[in-house]
């Protein structure tokens, strides 16, 4: 007996004769044999049924339309159901039959949400469902136009479980085929972003692969809104809000291996832009296995012996740092170390690690999530990024505490890491006792190794262009072929900056010198520039002159903090005016801007005033306050710290040059000198302060 007749006879209507109607006929096939064998309307059968098994009869006219965008059209139309609406932990739709389970896990996986039924005729149904979807042959023709695939289905995986994807619902949902075919090629493509972009008629899907970005399709504007809404159902965001920015997660499974997803919406001209973010669940990369070149390794290594301090790494976003500090707590997870995290988000799920996840609005901040570790007894501590004065300050009072803190920082290179934890907030001495070491990071794209084409000959006048720029000779140039998606590269190369701290940097820092000179003694303890290791890469035809020219060139331009623009300011300490008016009229000569302090004093006056001069010209033996203590008070305030000093002294000798070169000063010059070989000291300190 069907389950209708069943409802029937229950509320005691009696017809001739029971219609013979198959149990396992469908209900939208039953229900008008029924209604005529019982002489009964739609509604009077509705309100049995509801009654029959304790549910609410449907109000179509007041379903939400945003409901309509939780499943896919398909689904509504192979299940004859209708959203509601969407509550807190519930979807409600609308069916003819309140025993279709099929429909009932179809609707709750696709909505990520509990089904909950309400009864309404299949003709409302019908009605409904024509009034409120509009035809959707577009999707139908972009799957048709793309293989399918099946042995590449994506699975959601819901914490330790997953459920598949069959072909059977991936024919009765075209949306979420569609949805699944971007996401699993652009895995298979090796893209760490996915980017889905509307336009005003029509949007275009784009992969971001070894840090480019290619176009992978068109889609229609109707059918781009649907695969982001089926997206968003996959990462638990609020489907119904398409006026605000989210984000969310979701961890899918291709051929068998885990992948996260972090998934960000905007709204963009009516509709969402989407971007995925495509995450390995299941990396086990060493340092090693990052193609760190031997020295930079080395480098790195020595730094992570390290147990206290802070070891950063520097680079824009994309170019690899999280990655590479994932593989150094690897190294340290040694099993003798109590190792925790505060990120935002945790990219990778590391095994022996404690990871703690950034949740600002509970007020789970960085440095709060900081303090807090501090009190569980850590040895390694991983801070996603240093990003305000708090997390900064937390983080040397971990380093100063017996801490090894691993952090990132937006910077250019590995020297700026300095001034960047200066302008956060950090006091340069408290840099210069807590800095371990800086490591800066960029990834440069590596030619394909089935295209590459070996260079013979001469160079093309572009070729010869970067040779010279960049001082190294071209061993191939990329060509382009199908295996590499015609860009003639396919994987990348890192490129690092590792320096190293060592005493004569750490006083560097104390005393504020310039960019200039911090990389001059950051390379003569052993840091090679970024630059210096690209060009190894392209003359061991790993990559080309092309691709180390756009992704450093211009950082070969300079870098780092700009040079001083206008004529250098320099002002002149003596006692003597006549010896001021003779210096004067040489610096000027010179294009120099001179001003003069005739003592001590009145120089501390001006400096505390206006310090921004490039250079002090400062007399030794001065009446009153004697040049050594005007040094130390150059070399004291946190505003003239910085400052190149040139000392002038009639009583010259080693110990005394020694003396002064150990208080601050940067450079000594005897009063005897003439006035040629005072300007070459003036443009040595000058040019190893800022050039």
């Amino acid at each position: 007996m069907h389950w209708l007749v069943r409802v029937a006879e229950r509320a005691g209507l009696a017809a001739k004769r029971r219609p013979e109607v198959p149990p396992t006929a469908r209900a939208t096939e039953a229900w008008p044999i029924v209604t005529k064998t019982y002489a009964l309307n739609d509604e009077r059968l509705v309100n049995l049924v509801a009654k029959y098994f304790h549910l609410k009869v449907a109000n179509l006219g007041a379903a939400d339309p945003g409901a309509a965008t939780l499943v896919p059209e398909a689904m509504v139309h192979k299940h004859h159901v209708f959203p509601l609406r969407k509550e807190y932990r519930h979807f409600v739709v609308a069916t003819c039959d309140p025993t279709d389970a099929e429909a009932d896990r179809a609707v709750s996986f696709a909505s990520g949400r509990t089904t909950q039924f309400e009864v309404a005729s299949p003709q409302a149904i019908r009605d409904a469902i024509n009034g409120r979807f509009a035809a959707e042959g577009a999707v139908e023709g972009i799957l048709g136009r793309m293989e399918s695939g099946g042995d590449d289905a994506v699975k959601l995986v819901e914490e330790m479980d997953s459920e598949s994807i069959t072909e059977e619902d991936a024919a009765a949902a075209p949306v979420v085929k569609l949805a699944n075919l971007v996401i699993r090629d652009g895995v298979n493509a090796g893209a760490s972003d996915i980017h889905i972009e509307p336009g005003r008629k029509q949007g275009v899907v784009r992969y971001r692969v070894d840090g480019v970005l290619r176009k992978h399709m068109d889609l229609p504007i109707s059918a781009l809104n649907r695969v982001v809404s089926r997206i968003k159902v996959l990462a638990r965001m609020d489907i119904t809000d398409r006026l605000r920015p989210q984000d969310g997660k979701a961890r899918v499974s291709i051929k068998n291996r885990s992948y996260d997803l972090r998934v960000s919406t905007l709204p963009a001209g009516g509709a969402e832009k989407c971007v995925i973010r495509i995450l390995d669940s299941n990396p086990t990369v060493t340092l090693e296995d990052l193609d760190i070149p031997a020295v930079e390794l080395e480098r790195l290594h020595g730094l992570l012996k390290n147990r206290d301090g802070i070891v950063v790494i520097t680079g824009p976003t994309g170019s690899g740092k999280t990655t590479t500090l994932y593989g150094a707590l690897r190294e340290l997870a040694d099993g003798k170390v109590n190792i925790m995290t505060v990120e935002d988000p945790i990219e990778y799920e590391l095994p022996g690690i404690t990871q703690t996840q950034v949740e600002q609005k509970q007020g789970m901040t960085f440095a709060g999530a900081l303090r807090a570790i501090l009190r569980q007894d850590p040895d390694v501590i991983l801070v996603g990024e240093i990003r305000d004065k708090e997390t900064a300050v937390t983080a040397a009072q971990a380093a100063m505490t017996g801490h090894l803190v691993l952090a990132t920082v937006h910077a250019n290179d590995a020297v700026s890491a300095v001034a960047r934890l200066g302008d956060i907030g950090l006091q340069f001495p408290t840099i210069a006792q807590t800095l371990r070491g800086s490591v800066a990071q960029r990834l440069l794209r590596r030619v394909c190794a089935v295209c590459a084409e070996p260079v013979r000959g001469e160079l093309s006048p572009d070729e010869q262009k970067l040779a010279e720029r960049h001082g190294v000779q071209p061993a191939v140039r990329a060509v382009g072929c199908q295996e590499c998606g015609f860009t003639g590269y396919r994987g990348r190369l890192p490129v690092n900056e590792v320096l190293v701290v060592g005493s004569r940097f750490q006083q560097a820092v104390e005393q504020r010198k310039g960019f200039a000179t911090l990389t001059k003694v950051a390379e003569e303890t052993g840091m090679r520039p970024m630059h210096v290791v690209g060009a190894e890469w392209v003359s061991a035809g790993q990559t080309t002159l092309v691709e180390l020219e756009r992704v450093l060139g211009q950082d070969i331009e300079g870098g780092g903090e700009e040079e001083p623009r206008g004529p250098a300011r320099i002002l002149l300490v003596d006692d003597d005016a006549s010896a001021r008016l003779l210096i004067r009229t040489v610096l000027e000569k010179d294009d120099y801007e001179v001003s003069e302090a005739e003592d001590g004093r009145r120089c501390l006056e001006i400096l505390s005033g206006d310090p921004d001069f490039s250079l002090v010209i400062l007399d030794l033996a001065m009446p009153g306050l004697h040049g050594r203590e005007v040094l130390n008070q150059i070399r004291g305030s946190v505003e003239t710290a910085a400052i190149p000093v040139l000392i002038r002294t009639g009583t010259g000798s080693d110990r005394v040059e020694a003396e002064l070169l150990e208080a601050g000063a940067d450079d000594y010059v005897d009063k005897s000198v003439d006035a040629q070989r005072l300007l070459a000291r003036v443009h040595a300190v000058l040019r190893r302060a800022f050039v």
